[in-house]
């Protein structure tokens, strides 16, 4: 059954959710597949993107999320200008070829003014070597459309779920939590032109296999070009770790994410895909193990470690106190490990977005 089904062009939803619910042998042909695949329309190399992590001040309070509005134990932070310049310039001496900057949601002006100021030097440095990735929540298409023509050219914003009644089991059903808008925003993006990636957690309580499948045919037809998954990790000082003894145990919820990664590549051969910081969390060769299964960008953490403690959006996340050039070294070792390479002095676009970009 599953060798007739990784044969064939397209899948449809029942192909997928058998996919998904793979195990022992089948699971194997499925990751080899998946491997075989990437390694045949892209390469066994892995493009790295310098994570900084900006500030967890948030207007939005997310059920999962540890730096959201409600938690008062968290210490807020912001990172200096000249900080984030610094972790820019690091990127570019370890030669990661681009950053993406991250933090918590914030619309006003004086964030959205700084964004665009901050994309301008980082644009300086090395002459524009320096790919930029965006990942800063909802904003208005008039602000989307600033920071690109600033110089910011990827932009990650996860749906989190393509299930309206899930998204609303995971944020607060109101004017800021809202998951059309959520929609409108992956809209825009995709209209100004940004490399647009989205994608979802695995493994969340009352998420089932049918979601998931939905979740993939929602990134198909949204033709993005960058996917990032990872595992659910509950936060103890969140509303939704109430749930937490209804999710899968670690292990499944692991191997749940690397089919997901799979089927993704498998769909969408040519996109970028994150092997996420939270696969090595949960499993210390969680990251290897996605780049296996299908991924191909990693996202070392850039940010100062003075601050990397109050930036958990889960628990225990892996890599906290490791230093730039650490990690560096470390990336290189393991990837190695695996038979594949890490691309420096790249920007590393997603071979799919280019390809589409060039038809038009």
């Amino acid at each position: 059954m599953i060798k007739e089904i990784l044969e064939k062009q397209y899948f449809n939803k029942d192909d997928v959710r058998t996919l998904l619910l793979a195990k022992g042998e089948d699971l194997k042909l499925l990751l080899d597949r998946a491997l075989a695949v990437k390694l045949e329309k892209l390469d066994h190399y892995v493009h790295l993107r310098g994570l900084i992590e900006l500030s967890n001040i948030c207007r939005k309070s997310c059920l999962y999320c540890g730096v959201r509005s409600g938690n008062t134990k968290v210490v807020r932070y912001t990172i200096t200008d000249d900080e984030v310049l610094e972790c820019a310039q690091m990127a570019y001496k370890l030669g990661y070829g681009s950053v993406a900057i991250q933090s918590g949601e914030r619309n006003d002006r004086a964030f959205t003014e700084r964004i665009t100021k901050l994309v301008k030097e980082i644009k300086k440095i090395g002459n524009g070597a320096l790919g930029i990735t965006l990942s800063l929540g909802e904003q208005t298409p008039e602000v989307y459309r600033e920071w690109f023509e600033a110089g910011a050219h990827r932009y990650l914003l996860r749906i989190e779920s393509s299930n309206e009644d899930l998204y609303y089991k995971i944020h607060p059903h109101d004017e800021t939590h809202d998951f059309k808008k959520r929609l409108d925003c992956i809209d825009s993006l995709l209209s100004i032109g940004y490399q647009t990636g989205t994608g979802v957690m695995i493994g969340l309580p009352f998420q089932t296999i049918d979601d998931l499948a939905d979740d993939l045919f929602f990134f198909k037809n949204k033709n993005v070009a960058m996917v990032g998954m990872g595992p659910f990790i509950p936060h103890p000082d969140t509303p939704l770790y109430e749930f937490a003894g209804e999710i899968p145990p670690a292990e499944e919820r692991m191997n749940l994410t690397l089919k997901m990664i799979a089927v993704a590549r498998l769909m969408m051969p040519e996109i970028n895909m994150v092997a996420a910081t939270a696969n090595q969390t949960i499993d210390p060769m969680g990251r290897e193990k996605a780049i296996l299964a299908g991924a191909n960008v990693i996202m070392p953490n850039l940010t100062p470690n003075k601050y990397r403690e109050e930036y958990l959006i889960y628990p225990d996340k892996a890599c906290v106190g490791d230093k730039p050039e650490q990690c560096s070294s470390c990336l290189g070792f393991r990837m190695k490990s695996i038979k594949h390479e890490i691309l420096y002095n790249a920007w590393g676009d997603s071979k799919a977005f280019t390809k589409k970009t060039n038809a038009n």
